[in-house]
């Protein structure tokens, strides 16, 4: 019996030390992503709160004399492009292909090559290029350059980290920041978890779910405390749908997906076009004929043409001037694909997702259909047009979901995105931003430290269906 009792005692104890030391090893791994997703979640809300303000002065300065835009908008193109190129050329564009690229590049001595990627230099020219860009009336949005902003702030967190610091995975890392920066971009905690699954990782979820979840969960109830628990969208009403919706669903879908995947091939064309300048004063005016074009699209057409097109949707959703003309429909294509191709920073999934709303408005014209149906279709438009662009159905579904917590519309939401995805691979086989990830992995990896070379082809894709 009293060698039962001193078994029992020496066993606690040595439990109590195994115990001990798990936790200890636990915590201080998810130190790390708890710490970085504080972080995260404080600068989506600065950053959002800079491009709202930055929106705000551009409807200020357009309400009192719009022909200014004449010239702000071509000088402010001109300046958000000037601060990526003198600065940090990794900056440009959404930032979810840097991510990407970094996430391939992660390996244990890759840090030289991830840093151009991202920084903490990468996040302030990101901001202030950005900013620059939307008060000059640039037609981008926040969702990718809060992704490169966060997963900047995860990687760094990750380097700093002393060497006798439990070893934590740069690629979880990484991904993590990712779907927090998304999340904390669109309170969609859901999205972004999706997001990191089916855009960025090959990675079995086992091995970073519980990393994925608190860094979504943490950076979205910090963006929480600063704005509240607001939806993106609202909440537009889907009720009393008509039972045969899944046909017009079905055809926008077709023509969001189209659509979607053949303005980001312009891009490209675009883009690979202006690879070919050998001058600065090329790239100049290029940007002052992007920069009067679209003034001019603005001033003698419609003002939509200009920012983000978050209250071109909500008008859309929550007014009874439910149908839209295609003039105003294609100035939601027009602004997206001047502004990205400037070279500034600057993302384009809000751009898609006013695109996607505004094809999802005419079609509902051209039907006559009730608001509601309307309003049906305005999402299912907004999911394609983005899937087009991304080729993630799923992500694309779950995030408008969550946008406008709409749960009974999330089969014709799928099935807005299923389609579509297989539509846009009509007109290329790989998303927009694989072909970039393969450009920003193949200028690092050859040495030469220029993302501005000629394009080349992405790897084959797995159809998202």
């Amino acid at each position: 019996m009293k060698l039962f009792i001193v078994l029992r005692q020496r066993l606690k104890v040595l439990f109590d030390r195994i115990g001990s030391e798990r936790f200890k090893n636990g915590l201080l791994q998810a130190l790390p992503f708890w710490t970085a997703s504080l972080i995260t979640g404080l600068a989506a809300v600065a950053y959002s709160k800079l491009f709202a303000l930055a929106e705000k002065g551009t409807q200020f300065i357009f309400q009192r004399n719009n022909y200014l835009f004449f010239v702000i908008t071509p000088v402010c193109f001109i300046v958000a492009w000037w601060l990526v190129k003198r600065f940090s050329t990794y900056a440009r564009g959404s930032g979810i292909p840097q991510v990407m690229a970094a996430i391939e590049l992660s390996s244990a001595n890759s840090d030289e090559k991830i840093k151009p990627l991202l920084s903490i230099k990468i996040m302030l020219i990101k901001v202030c290029s950005s900013i620059v860009m939307v008060f000059g009336g640039g037609a981008i949005g926040r969702e990718g350059p809060t992704i490169q902003i966060a997963g900047s702030v995860f990687f760094k967190i990750n380097q700093w980290l002393p060497a006798w610091w439990p070893k934590i995975s740069r690629i979880n890392m990484i991904m993590a920041g990712a779907a927090a920066g998304l999340a904390a971009a669109f309170n969609t905690p859901l999205g972004g978890i999706v997001f990191a699954v089916e855009e960025l990782t090959k990675t079995h979820m086992n091995y970073f779910k519980t990393a994925l979840f608190s860094a979504v969960i943490i950076a979205g109830l910090t963006a929480q405390g600063f704005l509240g628990p607001y939806l993106y969208f609202g909440y537009p009403d889907v009720s009393n749908l008509s039972r045969f919706m899944f046909v017009p669903v079905i055809i926008i879908a077709i023509l969001t997906g189209l659509m979607g995947s053949l303005v980001s091939k312009l891009m490209l064309i675009i883009l690979r076009w202006k690879k070919t300048f050998q001058r600065t004063y090329k790239h100049i005016i290029y940007l002052v004929v992007s920069g009067m074009l679209l003034a001019t699209l603005a001033v003698f057409i419609n003002v939509n043409a200009f920012g983000s097109g978050k209250d071109f949707i909500a008008h859309i959703l929550f007014t009874n001037q439910k149908y839209t003309g295609l003039n105003v429909s294609l100035l939601r294509i027009a602004g997206p694909l001047l502004s990205f191709t400037s070279g500034a920073a600057g993302g384009i999934f809000a751009p898609s997702l006013s695109a996607g709303a505004g094809l999802g408005s005419l079609l509902a014209s051209w039907f006559h259909l009730s608001a509601t149906n309307t309003n049906l279709l305005v999402l299912a438009g907004m999911v394609g047009f983005l899937t087009g662009v991304t080729r993630t159905p799923f992500t694309s579904a779950i995030l408008v979901l969550e946008m406008t917590d709409r749960h009974n519309v999330i089969f014709f939401l799928i099935l807005a995105g299923m389609i579509a995805s297989m539509a846009a691979y009509l007109i290329d086989k790989h998303s927009l931003y694989d072909h970039l990830r393969v450009e920003y992995v193949r200028s690092l990896t050859s040495g030469s430290n220029k993302p501005d070379e000629p394009l080349i082809q992405a790897t084959e894709p797995q159809l998202l269906i």
